[in-house]
């Protein structure tokens, strides 16, 4: 039995004031992670801080033409939402390519940003993780590291994020907005996430009494040229081994804007802004796309189970890229590998 206190916040800063000075504390909306991790045993917090109550659960147009996505509306509004089929197709199946139906209709956008990482060794209270405690070692490097990470990993940590949506969100240069102590300020995706470095304990830039209050997504949505493709080990209801967001604006056979982001292959979704630069002002060839996927991978190392997974997300980012091109949407991929 995990003892800790509980209540129901009715403002933003109610919310942000009972977690600040308690690190333990955890805000609690859908639960669909949180509420896993405590059955587990693996989080063990102090406080529940019920923010279902407040205001956040609204998709608005913001002034400069983007989008804002409350933290509270579901990943299934969020999904089917008109303006975000219409206008981020990408974020919509990245969405709809993550967990079940059950689970989408419960998450909460906020929540998705915080789920934790399914490293088998993190859920396994009987191992050692540096990430569930820090300084214990970690089994995965030497152990089965199949779903592991290969790119910015570290000697403390080899865990991947979990999450489609974030994959999505990487590529299209959203901004998560936040609410602490110190007042509201906004995290640019790429800075929101953490590698492990020696703290793999921590997943992201959030203060402790912070709390997410939205996400905005700029006016640009990539809705003619984009491609989500996830390759799993099952057709539905699998995390990935590798995913692949990819994102152009063309004119005629030239590339003028290119977006790409990987997911299942570290610690944070991965984009590369180097190899996106690499890709504008060129055509839009399968030459040019295995070169950029080259650049994507150029640091990538495997630790035994998982070696396969660089060759793997190389083909996978050209196949994207050339489905961005015939706007492909979707492609959920099987994995050809067996241990």
């Amino acid at each position: 039995m995990i003892n800790f206190s509980y209540m129901k916040a009715d403002d933003v800063a109610a919310a942000s004031r009972e977690a600040a000075g308690n690190r333990s504390a955890k805000f609690i909306a859908g639960g669909t992670n949180l509420l896993d991790l405590m059955k587990e045993n693996v989080s063990r917090p102090s406080r529940l801080i019920d923010i279902t109550r407040l205001p956040l659960n609204k998709i608005e147009s913001t002034k400069d033409g983007g989008l804002r996505l409350g933290a509270l509306v579901t990943n299934a509004d969020t999904a089917y939402h008109p303006e975000v089929e219409k206008r981020y197709p990408l974020l919509s199946k990245a969405i709809l390519a993550g967990a079940s139906p059950q689970l989408r209709n419960m998450a909460t956008d906020g929540g998705n940003l915080l789920q934790r990482t399914r490293c088998y060794y993190f859920y396994d209270v009987g191992t050692p993780c540096n990430k569930r405690e820090p300084g214990s070692g970690c089994p995965a490097i030497p152990g089965f590291n199949r779903m592991h990470a290969i790119l910015g990993a570290s000697e403390q940590c080899i865990a991947t994020h979990p999450s489609d949506m974030c994959v999505a969100l990487a590529a299209l240069a959203a901004v998560v907005c936040v609410t602490g102590k110190n007042g509201d300020r906004q995290i640019a995706f790429a800075d929101f996430h953490r590698l492990p470095s020696d703290m793999p304990e921590i997943d992201t830039n959030l203060q402790p009494d912070e709390i997410i209050t939205a996400i905005d997504l700029p006016a640009k949505g990539f809705a003619e040229h984009y491609c989500y493709l996830k390759v799993r080990d099952r057709a539905s209801y699998a995390f990935a081994l590798v995913s692949v967001a990819a994102a152009l604006e063309l004119d005629g056979d030239q590339i003028t804007d290119a977006r790409l982001a990987l997911g299942g292959v570290a610690h944070k979704p991965w984009r590369d802004s180097e190899a996106e630069a690499m890709l504008r002002g060129k055509p839009a060839t399968a030459e040019n796309f295995e070169q950029a996927a080259q650049a994507v991978l150029r640091g990538a190392r495997g630790y035994g189970h998982n070696d396969f997974k660089i060759p793997l997300a190389k083909q996978a980012i050209v196949r994207a890229l050339q489905q961005a091109v015939e706007n492909g949407g979707f492609v959920s991929a099987p994995s050809a590998h067996s241990d």
